[in-house]
Parts: structure tokens; C-alpha cells; sequence
């Protein structure tokens, strides 16, 4: 056994692609010399063409094809493959977090391409949905990294982590003959992305008008496949139309719905209404319960149905004329014994089926229209907005609560612990949909929400209110939302306590909280020794680098939280302090990963790592002081610990 170096890089994609590959085509793998006289691992697409029947030239740039294609395309599907090497900071203060320690939650602020390299690793196929209100592409500007290969250094001088060396991010405008290249080249990424955190079961929304909702569906069509489809949605988001358009004034949004999987997605169907329940009543007190009649008669006619009833008056009826009888005459003779057929009361009426209120679904199958009478409008959006916020008005366009409340009730389930992703959370209304529909239905729900800390016009009401980006108004918004319940749930329990004395703690307890985590540099300093024209002083820059590799500016807890993500672990998870030999460790996850900080390691300190038996521990390499002694026996104790077990049992020692 050897000590594992620990990779500082998110998920690689592509290597992640060739094993999956490679289990399912070994034969296409094969070992050639490269410029370098190097000894690699290729494909041989011939021989990938022929194990899939296919000898036509695939690779000709000039075949006509079906698709979506757009200049830049290819670029952008390198830079989905180029790992992170940034990091995500942990800000537990009360200005910014709620309930740090206990809380399940995220918000995070920065780039969402860049985190969601970093939400690779430990959200791979854990996310239950997502939904997303991206930059609509409507002619005004939206704001990205410009140059995706520096997308850290970029974020990092936008949001004033870094100094500015002329990295921007850039604007899109009709005026530009790019508009909607640059549209799909920030979209395409992060679908791609979002993708791979979904679990199977797991379902994406994505908000979206007329401008760009046909190049999303051919988008969606390929990143989800056109046979995982499920809805295109039309939200009535305006209920009065704008005299000043000159032609129509529209009133109306998308809302795309996609499956992970379609046949695996199973969708939670609406609360059936009260109205829809009050049609059901029991006027002949069936011990069944409610039930209303419905239709006995069906077309087009079968013949064999169609069959004379004699009702318990004597009259004779046959069906309406070009219709059958609903049931075959045996069926129907079966249920009038089980009085499931209604007569009437005076037994003259022509029968009808009993339909009991007991046996119909629990649940309504969704329309794809959705009326603001059902789930609100802009407008109603704005003035619960401003509500909350003492009556300023942050954002023009916000999304109602309820609409959120639906789609959320579509996409997840009430007796789990699903996660549901925004990563253009904006006001964060999704987060305040997600703790609004917990309180209202008993789920346990968690939201991760992401956001550019865009900042926000001097001149606006936000910037005057004293919130300087969009991601403060987001943060704000939940911890408003979190006081609300919390003064609800705390006058339910008074309530109790004053009816029933003992019944207070009865009103359930629910995640009221949020871990704050910043984009930002890695907490070391990564050495790259990968170039082979870099020059001997270059190298030895690097090499002096990697002695001392920890930004002195980190705190335990930034390089704790960097070492907890990049081992595949969320950063949701509890974490604890034990003391072991006299030295400080964190205990993950329930003692599943263990990580120690310390300068100094000892061989006690291995022994005791080793027989808690977790799945992975992670040490300093400086630590070692260089002893190449206490390294060996490290690699020993952890070998001797492993010896017996299965592979996917054994601990894994890294040092980083």
C-alpha cells in the first residue's frame, strides 16, 4: 500500500466518460506513443465504430446532421471537461449563515459554472431536482465570464477577491452578432453540469420565454435526451395586457420540464381541492363513503355493449344513440349486485356508476396551462416581495411563492430528504418556496442555492437599502422568511400549550437555517509541473510552492471544508472535533471521513486513525516534517488494518 496524494481538483469529467467507456468496450482502448516518445492509453474509433455496427465516417466535419450547432460549441465542451481548482469558503457568522452547525442548507456565492465543477464530487447523482429562472436573453444585458478558461481569476475580480488585471465579465445585447451564441454557450455548460448531479428519479425546470425557448428545447433535447421530455409548461405570469406593444402583448412564460430518466421519474401528482372533493357525497349512506355519479355510456359504440337495462321501475333504456353501455351486460349485472349502479331515487332514473371518493387517485395529474389564478403572477410576486422587505421593490420580475410551491410539489416528495438546486437563484424564492412548503406539508426538504454576487446599481432601492449584490437581497430574503416561521411556529406552540398545557413542543421542528460558502482560490498553493516547455526557473518556482503549500491566510475551518468537498463529501454534513492522542480531529459524517490538521503527526496518532475504522483519513504531508519513517509506518498500520477486506471496504489514507 502506498500513501494516496490527495487530487485539489473537482471531478474529472472526461476521465469519468473513458472508464465508463472502457467497461462497456475494453477492446477500444489501446497503448500508443505520443509526440514525447510517452507510452498513453487512446480509443481507436475505428475499432469503437465497428463494436458498434456503425463504419460510416462519424468524424466528417461536413455530414449533414440533425442538431443544435453554434460557433464555439466545441470550446465550450473542453472547458466542461477542465476540472476546478477552486474552493468553496465556509462563512459561519451571523451576518451570513443561520444555524450554521445544524442547518442542511447552502447558499453559495459565485460563479454557478464554476460551482458546479465543485458540486461534482459529493452531489454526483444526489440532487432530486432543480429548477432554474436563467438570463431570458431578452435584449438587455446579462452578465458571464467571457473567458471560460479563466472563469476563477474572473469571478475573483468581479467580486473583489482579487486584483483586477483586465478580466471582465462580458454583456449581451441584440446589437451583438453573437446574441444567441453567447447565450447558448453560458447555458450549454451548465446544463450539461446540472445533469450529472441528477439522480435518476431526479427532474429539471427551467423558466424561459418566447426569445430563446426553442434553442432551450433543442438544447434540453440533447443534454437530456428528447426522450426524457416531460411538459413545456405555459405560467400565465400577466393577467392585463400593455397597450404600448405594437402588436401583441405577451402574457405568458415557459416553464421546460426534463427527467434524469424519464421512466424512473415518478411525478407528484397536485392535492386534489376541496371543490373537486364537495362534488362527492353519500345520499343513499353507502358504507363506502362519498361517491357522484358518472357517465354510463361511452363512444364510439361497441355493439356488444350496447344492450338493454331494465331499470327498478319497469322502464326499458338503451344507450344514446352512436354509444354503448360503459360496461359489458355481465359487468354491470356484478356491480348493481354490489349497488355500485345508481337508479335514481325513485329507481326511474337511467343508471350511472357509483364513483367512490376512496377509490379515484389521491393526487390530480398536472395541466400544462397554469392560470395565475392558480399559482400568481408577476405582480403578486412583486408586492409579497415587498412585503417582506418593508415595502422596497428589489427586483422587477420576481417569481410568486406559489408557482415555486408547485413546481417543487411536482418535482420532489414529502417523506424524504430531497435537495432541490437553483443555481440562478437571484431572490432566492425557490429557498423561500422550499421552507414555505416543509412548514405547509411536513417534508424535510433541503435547498442548495447559488448565485453571482452581482452587484447592484447605486442608484437602485437595493444599493440604498444597504444590500450591495443580488446574492445579500437572496441571503436576506431567507432569513426573513426563517424569522416569519420561527414567530409562527412559536405562537402554534403557545397555542397549544394554552388549549392542551404539555402539548407545546407537539409543532415538529423543521431545518430554519443556511451554511454561507464564497467561491474562491484554493487554500494551496497547487503545484503544476505538467508543462513540458516551462522553463528550470518556472519549475523551481513551482517546486518552492509545493514545500509550503497552505495560503497562510486560511483558516483550519477553509481548509477543512476545501478537504471535506474534494473528498466527495457535501458540505452539508455534520462535522464534530475529537481528540485523539492528545491531537484535534474532525469527525465527517459520522466518523466516515476523518481529517487532522495538526503540524505534527505521530505513530499513535496512525494507530488510533486507523482502528476507528472510517472510509477515508486525510492528513497534512507536512506533518510528516519530512520523516520518511513515520510515513512508512503510517502506509503499514493502514495496510495491516485493511488486510482482509474487501477493496470498497478498506480505509484510504491521503495526505494532501
Amino acid at each position: 500500500m502506498e500513501i494516496e496524494k490527495m487530487s485539489l481538483q473537482s471531478m474529472d469529467l472526461a476521465d469519468q466518460n473513458r472508464e465508463k467507456l472502457k467497461q462497456l468496450f475494453p477492446s477500444v482502448f489501446v497503448e500508443t506513443l505520443n509526440d514525447r516518445g510517452e507510452l498513453i492509453e487512446t480509443i481507436d474509433f475505428d475499432e469503437l465504430k465497428a463494436e458498434l455496427g456503425t463504419f460510416s465516417d462519424l468524424f466528417d466535419n461536413r455530414r449533414e446532421r440533425y442538431g443544435l450547432d453554434w460557433p464555439g460549441k466545441k470550446d465550450v465542451l473542453k472547458i466542461i471537461q477542465q476540472p476546478s481548482i477552486a474552493t468553496l469558503k465556509p462563512y459561519r457568522d451571523e451576518t451570513e449563515s443561520v444555524n450554521f452547525d445544524e442547518t442542511e442548507n447552502l447558499f453559495i456565492e459565485g460563479d454557478n459554472l464554476e460551482v458546479l465543477k465543485l458540486l461534482q464530487k459529493a452531489y454526483y447523482g444526489k440532487i432530486k431536482m432543480i429548477y432554474i429562472d436563467p438570463p431570458y436573453n431578452t435584449g438587455n444585458e446579462f452578465i458571464y465570464p467571457d473567458n471560460y478558461s479563466e472563469s476563477l481569476d474572473t469571478y475573483l475580480a468581479y467580486a473583489g477577491l482579487a486584483d483586477d488585471q483586465g478580466r471582465k465579465f462580458a454583456t449581451n445585447t441584440q446589437n451583438e452578432g453573437r446574441y444567441h451564441t453567447k447565450w447558448l454557450n453560458m447555458m450549454y455548460p451548465r446544463l450539461y453540469l446540472a445533469k450529472n448531479l441528477l439522480r435518476d428519479d431526479g427532474v429539471i425546470f427551467i423558466s424561459i420565454d418566447d426569445n430563446e425557448v426553442v434553442n432551450l428545447r433543442k438544447l434540453c433535447d440533447e443534454v437530456f435526451g428528447e426522450e426524457n421530455f416531460i411538459a413545456s409548461v405555459v405560467w400565465q405570469r400577466a393577467y392585463a395586457p400593455v397597450n404600448l406593444n405594437k402588436h401583441f402583448s405577451p402574457n405568458h412564460d415557459y416553464i421546460l420540464v426534463y427527467a434524469k430518466l424519464k421512466e424512473s421519474y415518478d411525478l407528484t401528482k397536485l392535492p386534489r381541492s376541496e371543490k373537486q372533493n364537495s362534488d362527492y357525497k353519500n345520499i343513499d349512506d353507502d358504507p363506502r363513503g362519498p361517491w357522484k355519479a358518472g357517465n354510463p355510456s361511452v363512444g364510439p359504440a361497441v355493439p356488444q355493449n350496447i344492450y338493454e337495462v331494465t331499470l327498478p321501475s319497469g322502464r326499458v333504456v338503451l344507450p344514446p344513440k352512436g354509444r354503448s353501455w360503459l360496461y359489458s351486460k355481465k359487468r354491470f349485472e356484478e356491480l348493481v349486485l354490489d349497488n355500485r349502479i345508481y337508479f335514481g331515487k325513485d329507481g326511474d332514473s337511467v343508471w350511472a356508476p357509483k364513483m367512490f371518493l376512496s377509490e379515484v387517485s389521491q393526487g390530480v395529474t398536472p395541466m400544462t396551462l397554469w392560470p395565475y389564478a392558480e399559482v400568481g403572477h408577476s405582480q403578486d410576486a412583486t408586492k409579497a416581495l415587498k412585503a417582506l422587505f418593508d415595502d422596497n421593490s428589489f427586483f422587477d420580475y420576481p417569481k410568486p411563492v406559489q408557482l415555486m410551491k408547485r413546481i417543487i410539489h411536482l418535482g420532489s416528495k414529502v417523506d424524504s430528504e430531497d435537495i432541490v438546486l437553483d443555481f440562478f437563484a437571484g431572490s432566492a424564492t425557490t429557498a423561500h418556496a422550499v421552507l414555505d412548503l416543509n412548514k405547509e406539508d411536513g417534508g424535510n426538504r433541503k435547498f442548495i442555492m447559488v448565485q453571482l454576487p452581482e452587484p447592484c446599481e447605486e442608484n437602485t432601492e437595493a444599493y440604498q437599502a444597504g444590500y450591495k449584490t443580488i446574492a445579500d437581497i437572496g441571503k436576506e430574503r431567507i432569513r426573513r422568511v426563517i424569522k416569519q416561521i420561527e414567530q409562527e411556529q412559536k405562537e402554534a406552540r403557545n397555542k397549544a400549550a394554552g388549549a392542551l398545557p404539555g402539548l407545546g413542543e407537539e409543532v415538529r421542528e423543521l431545518d430554519l437555517g443556511f451554511k454561507v460558502f464564497k467561491l474562491d482560490k484554493s487554500n494551496f498553493k497547487i503545484w503544476d509541473g505538467s508543462d513540458p516547455d516551462a522553463s528550470e526557473e518556472e519549475l523551481v518556482k513551482q517546486l518552492q510552492l509545493h514545500i509550503n503549500h497552505i495560503d497562510p491566510n486560511s483558516s483550519p475551518e477553509d481548509i477543512l471544508y476545501e478537504l471535506l468537498l474534494k473528498a466527495g463529501y457535501m458540505p452539508s454534513e455534520k462535522v464534530t472535533q475529537r481528540t485523539m492522542v492528545g491531537k484535534t480531529v474532525y469527525s465527517i459524517a459520522d466518523g466516515s471521513l476523518l481529517i487532522c490538521l495538526d503540524d505534527e503527526i505521530t505513530k499513535e496518532l496512525i494507530g488510533e486513525l486507523a482502528k476507528a475504522e472510517p472510509k477515508q483519513v486525510i492528513c497534512l504531508d507536512q506533518s510528516f516534517n519530512g520523516n520518511d519513517q513515520l510515513k512508512a509506518n503510517a502506509m503499514h498500520t493502514f495496510a495491516a488494518q485493511n488486510e482482509g477486506k474487501d477493496k470498497g471496504e478498506q480505509i484510504v489514507f491521503r495526505t494532501v
